[in-house]
């Protein structure tokens, strides 16, 4: 009996997540792509700084390479 609780349980849980996941899907009209397009609803709204800062990211932890330049402990390249 335990384990069909715990199956019920989860099924439910699983049933919450799903309907959850898909409550955030919507389809968006033409004209409103225009909208979500603009620079500022970007993820990276400003290339430029996000780009300093990957730099400034990857000097201090002394990687080379796989971003374009490459970087050593001092960030003088």
């Amino acid at each position: 009996m335990k384990t069909d609780s715990r199956l019920n349980r989860r099924l439910a849980l699983l049933l919450g997540l799903t309907t959850l996941a898909l409550a955030g899907c919507a389809n968006v009209k033409p004209w409103e792509r225009e909208v979500l397009a603009r620079d500022d609803m970007q993820l990276d709204a400003n290339a430029l700084d996000s780009s300093l800062d990957d730099h400034i990211y990857f000097s201090k932890e002394g990687t080379s390479g796989g971003r374009g330049f490459g970087g050593g402990g001092c960030g003088c390249n």
